[in-house]
């Protein structure tokens, strides 16, 4: 009995022996895997524990567009919006300077520069044509001649003189892009997603929507949305078959207006993120 018994009492006294080393070594053990961790933490940059596409607080919170002008520009819209649609119909907010009214609202809120560059590639130089044509107009009226044009609506008598002042917002909106590129920046992107959305428009309005000299119940209603039937709104366009000029005006629209804006407005934003 003494003879087997000796092993196991020299088993148990040597796992003794192991569990208080254990024990002793323990905090030297922690101590190391402390110290270990900090030297690996230690040169990190506090920002890229961030998550990717977040900012910290002080960025996220901080506006570049002054709240005076989005409230103004948001009551001007509450009035627009329910004075045309009961004016001119739904339809009407699928022009381009219409869709690009409902954009900046978005990116001036959002202070969303993909949104302010989308409008600023889509309407900024037809908005240039629209006030020459609006500075003609003005003086055929003082010489008493005849309107015609694409803002002789404007001096329509037949129209409200309200409704015809909230049409002002094409000599004003421009410049109010301007205002935010200049806050946002570019995105050039904006090209492409602008362009991909006017075609879209065109394409829907040529086969969808009422064609030039179109006799409607209302005459209020448009017709021949953003011109896909050529620039005379009282008959459709003689020059060619009407599926070659809505190819011909697409293409057009981008080569003479969105392009040369894009090209522009990029080389602007680059000329000032050099300086």
């Amino acid at each position: 009995m003494r003879k087997r018994g000796r092993p196991a009492l020299a088993s148990s006294t040597a796992s003794r022996r192991r569990v208080i080393r254990l024990i002793n070594d323990l905090p030297r053990t922690i101590n190391s895997r402390i110290v270990s961790l900090g030297a690996t933490l230690a040169p990190m940059n506090p920002n890229t524990l961030l998550p990717h596409d977040s900012t910290p607080p002080a960025t996220q919170t901080r506006s570049v567009i002054p709240l005076w002008l989005k409230l103004a520009y948001t009551a001007f819209l509450a009035v627009l919006i329910p004075v045309y649609w009961a004016n001119y119909g739904p339809t009407n907010f699928l022009y381009f300077c219409d869709v690009a009214l409902l954009i900046t609202l978005y990116a001036v809120w959002t202070e969303n520069k993909t949104a302010a560059s989308m409008a600023a590639v889509g309407i900024l130089l037809p908005q240039v044509f629209w006030c020459l044509d609006f500075g003609m107009q003005l003086i055929r009226m003082m010489k008493g001649a005849a309107h015609s044009g694409m803002t002789a609506y404007m001096f329509d008598s037949n129209k409200p003189l309200f409704l015809r002042g909230l049409s002002l917002f094409h000599g004003w909106l421009p410049f109010l892009l301007v205002f935010l590129i200049a806050r946002l920046g570019y995105d050039s992107r904006a090209l492409r997603k602008w362009t991909g959305l006017a075609w879209s428009l065109c394409i829907f309005a040529f086969f969808a929507l009422p064609p030039a000299g179109a006799k409607l119940a209302d005459p209020n209603t448009p017709v021949n949305l953003n011109y896909v039937f050529g620039l005379d709104d009282t008959q459709p366009q003689q020059w060619m078959p009407q599926g070659v000029y809505l190819v011909v005006w697409m293409l057009a629209l981008f080569s003479l207006a969105y392009l040369p804006t894009h090209l522009l407005l990029k080389k602007l934003a680059t000329r000032r993120n050099s300086r």
